[in-house]
């Protein structure tokens, strides 16, 4: 992160604006619409601020730049055409120890001014840090199609009763999810369709019929995070991920996927690799148990998808056999996923009719698997967990009647920039892995639609 967003309250306090051209004016229209007292120094002034200053708006001052001028200023921002005199205001405030703002210059700057969205009290504050205010104003004017301008409505309805809420409810867990339920629900749509006084009736309503205990109640979330890319999170993943009060994840969970968890929520590793448990699978299970009694809404994240290949059957076996509530989301899982990024398509009408997923590790550790049904033409066996293995799924097919030639393919890190894809045969893998050396995560992919991996790869993040 290269700045820290704030929002800074400027009611009646002083800000500089150094310049009167028609970029200053635009910095002083915004500095006025959030309350600040704004001083304009400039030898003269453009028709917008001489407007401004006719109305009584500014205080002008008709003179060149002097640093005695940030006397008392909360902020200063610099809007000429001379950069020397920019370069001059940015060096003098941060001496004094004020924020400044250098128009077109960020490496001059100590705050920015973002593109907003203004639905007061509500603001959305889009910034690019400076390397592409073009892409702010059209990140901006997509989020202005988005969010509408009601909501200004419901934040002010929600403030007029935050005290009553307070009040009702004694612990910040039930009135964080008592004002999730409301704003996500009735009384929300209500204020969209512009009845604000039933709204209001509605919210009362709310307040006065809701259940502590229930607002007190533990659940669990099993949600599948996909195989690394965020853009293939479920709409209902995100939802609970932004409601969780803990979250558990999984090795195979993203940095990118986590960011995208409620910020305030508490974040427990519990992921496990080859011959490696952080936590062991029944500490989680009663881990999930222990921390939805104590009332929390918990997010257990999983690669992929949870029921497959991903124990979530035995994760809410113990959940069902306690009463606590869960719900499960199903996740893109690797196969799918990794698959297609990879431009290799499990059926094809020419290849393949029927597609098999199958994990490289057993819950012994060993591959012991049903090399007959595997080794069947026209089909496609994807194998999760198998780059440990390798070497004896290859030479069991063969075993097995499956040609040597038969094509095959390791997804290395699928759906995520640093996905890379071998492809080969059954005798020749081994020897990929080795040369390239691939690590875990992996999926591996055998069958005639592997072939197709060259003509369809559309997906080359290393280029």
């Amino acid at each position: 992160m290269d700045y820290l967003p704030i929002f800074v309250d400027l009611k009646g306090r002083k800000v500089l604006v150094v310049g009167a051209g028609d970029v200053a004016a635009r910095k002083v229209s915004l500095l006025l619409r959030a309350g600040a007292r704004v001083s304009v120094v400039a030898p003269d002034m453009s028709d917008a601020v001489s407007a401004l200053n006719a109305d009584g708006k500014i205080d002008f001052v008709k003179a060149v730049y002097n640093n005695s001028q940030l006397t008392e200023c909360a902020l200063a921002i610099a809007a000429t055409n001379n950069m020397a005199v920019n370069r001059q205001v940015s060096e003098d405030a941060q001496q004094y120890g004020v924020l400044v703002n250098v128009a077109d210059a960020p490496e001059l700057c100590t705050f920015i001014l973002p593109s907003i969205v203004d639905r007061s009290p509500v603001m959305v504050a889009v910034s690019t840090g400076g390397a592409s205010p073009t892409l702010g104003r059209l990140l901006r004017a997509r989020l202005e199609t988005m969010i509408p301008a009601s909501y200004g409505r419901l934040a002010e309805l929600t403030r007029r009763f935050r005290d009553p809420v307070k009040q009702r409810f004694k612990t910040m867990t039930q009135r964080r999810r008592f004002w999730e339920n409301v704003i996500q629900g009735q009384v929300a749509e209500l204020v969209y369709a512009n009845k604000d006084q039933q709204a209001e009736q509605a919210l009362q309503a709310a307040i006065d019929q809701a259940d502590s205990r229930e607002l007190s109640e533990g659940e669990v979330y099993l949600v599948g995070a996909g195989p690394g890319d965020p853009d293939l999170l479920t709409f209902r993943a995100l939802r609970l991920m932004q409601q969780a009060d803990v979250v558990l994840y999984d090795r195979l969970v993203s940095p990118k996927i986590l960011d995208l968890v409620r910020r305030e929520a508490e974040q427990i590793y519990v992921g496990k690799k080859r011959s490696f448990h952080a936590v062991r699978q029944e500490e989680i299970n009663h881990q999930l148990i222990d921390l939805a009694k104590q009332g929390k809404r918990v997010l257990r994240l999983k690669g992929g998808d949870p029921f497959i290949f991903g124990r979530g059957g035995e994760e809410i076996a113990g959940l069902a056999d306690e009463g606590i509530p869960f719900q499960v989301v199903p996740g893109v899982t690797a196969a799918a996923g990794c698959a297609s990024y990879a431009g290799i398509p499990l059926t094809h009408r020419d290849y393949a009719q029927s597609v098999i997923f199958v994990t490289g590790q057993l819950k012994d550790g060993t591959v012991d698997l049903q090399w007959q049904t595997l080794a069947q033409p026209r089909q496609t066996v994807v194998v999760y967990m198998g780059l440990a293995g390798l070497d004896i799924i290859c030479s069991k097919l063969i075993e097995q009647g499956v040609s040597p030639d038969m094509p095959a393919a390791l997804v290395q890190q699928g759906t995520t920039p640093s996905q890379r894809v071998f492809t080969g045969t059954l005798s020749t893998l081994n020897a990929l892995v080795a040369q390239h050396e691939v690590h875990a995560p992996t999926l591996l992919i055998i069958g005639e639609v592997v072939q197709l991996h060259e003509r369809l790869n559309w997906f080359n993040p290393q280029e």
